[in-house]
């Protein structure tokens, strides 16, 4: 599961690049999945949240981080929004 506490964002969702290049899925059970284009699974790990604050470990070991600032998922150099479900 991910470690999501009592005061920590929900961040469970999938998030986009305002261009919609980047998909980035947080699956509750602390795994993402991240699409780049026609490249399904580009790059796939876990991730931790502490409060708004996200910490990535890739599959090959690569470590990212991203925050949550106004609804917003700045990860790394990329800005990206959480995609609203289909009504």
């Amino acid at each position: 599961m991910a470690e999501i506490e009592d005061g920590h964002v929900d961040v469970v969702g999938m998030w986009v690049t305002e261009d919609g290049h980047i998909r980035q899925e947080l699956l509750p059970d602390g795994r993402y999945d991240e699409a780049r284009g026609d490249r399904a699974s580009a790059y796939t790990g876990r991730y931790t949240v502490t409060g708004s604050h996200l910490d990535y470990v890739d599959d090959t070991g690569f470590t990212a981080t991203g925050d949550i600032r106004d609804g917003v998922l700045y990860h790394e150099h990329l800005v990206l929004y959480r995609e609203s479900n289909p009504s």
